[in-house]
């Protein structure tokens, strides 16, 4: 048994922000709250006294596991850059108990051969590491992957997140596939037309640079047609990664006209902006790139009336090598697993803009629910998957457990310390 004392408990499946005391016993919740029973539990599930582990969490938060169901964890094929043990160790220590990984791996997950090598290792993770299928082969944008096959074999999606699927027909007959399947479809949403450089937004910057930039009419293009595509044929679509304030207002539409229409948002298109490629350089690029503050102040309002429903990191590790590159060169993307917790309270909670309990619906329960998993919750009987931290406790930026260091967030002070990570009822982390 872990007996976790003095706690806030946060929980957004029961609606609980309280002070109390939280049970696990083996891999499951046995008791929370604030009238607790500890001795009763001990005896009902014949617990003795020297196997428990207790956890004064005194001016702490608990809070079910957090879920980022948009990561990049590079294997097969890239484990230069991480692999999917550091992948779920950067997890770990970023409060996460559930991860799901994007297919653009090397070969691409459009084959169940491929996804059956992620998942074993996956299994051997002290996290849960789902993994997502490709919706077209080899991603090349033209004929559709056996869809049953991968989600007989237990694919938590479809994707081809990294390049857009332009064929309209191809995209329909997933969608309506997808819907038969009970399973989302998550688009990476950028028309090549309108980027004549990717990774930096079209703009003030990307002209002081003399550098092409990527058009917010490439992301808005390919959400109006998208959301469009899903309310005809009703399947359930995430908007992947959202950068501009237009697409903001096209999910937003879609959903009032009852579409199973999602979107995620990364901390760093809610923290920062183009102006950041100016003092981080090639940290600051990505696809979809940052933009503008009123791109960055339209993503908080979609996240505070719920047009936003997830936050994601896009955990995108590269190498130094690569990153050292001039921006033409270098590859887009940055880590995001170990400071999102802090970016969203840094962000998003501090400033008042959504409370703690919505910030856990939006990194937890939300995204597990997006891909059809039971939402971690503290009600007796859910899986003991829990992270504990200190809402306003800082702690410097300085290393990670992810093999790449490309982030723009290194040397910040954040708040938002975890203190520990508990998977299954194991601690896989404790900082």
């Amino acid at each position: 048994m872990i007996y976790i004392k003095n706690a806030r408990i946060v929980d957004p499946v029961t609606g609980i922000d309280e002070i109390g005391d939280v049970a696990l016993v083996d891999n499951f919740v046995a008791g929370a709250g604030k009238d607790l029973d500890i001795e009763d539990i001990k005896a009902r599930y014949d617990v003795d006294g020297n196997d428990i582990q207790t956890i004064d969490a005194t001016g702490l938060v608990v809070a079910p596991g957090l879920v980022d169901t948009h990561v990049h964890f590079r294997d097969p094929g890239f484990t230069y850059k991480e692999d999917i043990d550091t992948g779920a160790a950067a997890a770990a220590r970023g409060g996460f108990t559930t991860v799901v990984c994007m297919a653009n791996t090397k070969p691409v997950v459009d084959n169940v051969e491929t996804l059956k090598y992620i998942q074993e290792k996956g299994e051997k993770t002290p996290i849960h590491v789902l993994q997502t299928a490709t919706v077209t082969k080899g991603m090349a944008g033209k004929d559709l992957v056996d869809m049953e096959a991968l989600e007989e074999a237990g694919a938590a999606g479809f994707t081809d997140d990294g390049l857009p699927i332009m064929d309209e027909a191809v995209l329909v007959e997933a969608l309506n596939k997808a819907s038969e399947l009970d399973l989302p479809v998550s688009l990476h949403e950028e028309d090549p037309l309108f980027v004549k450089q990717p990774g930096v937004n079209m703009g003030a910057v990307s002209e002081k640079l003399e550098y092409g930039g990527a058009s917010r009419t490439a992301e808005d293009v390919m959400v109006a047609r998208d959301v469009a595509l899903a309310l005809g044929t009703g399947a359930t679509l995430c908007i992947q990664h959202i950068s501009s304030k237009n697409s903001v207002e096209f999910v937003r539409a879609a959903k009032k006209l009852g579409g199973d229409i999602h979107a995620e948002a990364t901390p760093h298109h809610f923290t920062l902006t183009e102006d950041a490629v100016l003092e981080y350089g090639t940290y600051a690029r990505m696809n979809p790139p940052l933009r503008e503050e009123s791109d960055r102040q339209a993503i908080i309002e979609g996240i505070k009336d719920g047009t936003i429903d997830m936050i994601v990191t896009d955990h995108a590790p590269h190498s130094k090598e690569e990153k050292d590159r001039d921006m033409a060169a270098a590859p887009s993307g940055i880590i995001g697993l170990e400071t999102s917790l802090g970016l969203g309270i840094k962000s998003l909670v501090q400033p008042g803009h959504i409370s703690l309990l919505k910030l856990m619906e939006l990194m937890s329960k939300n995204p597990a629910e997006l891909y059809r998993l039971i939402p971690g919750s503290m009600k007796v009987g859910a899986p003991a998957d829990i992270v504990i931290f200190g809402e306003n406790e800082e702690w410097k930026v300085e290393s990670f457990a992810s093999k790449a260091e490309n982030s723009p967030f290194k040397g910040w002070t954040l708040p938002g310390k975890v203190h520990y990570t508990i998977c299954n009822g194991k601690v896989v982390y404790e900082g």
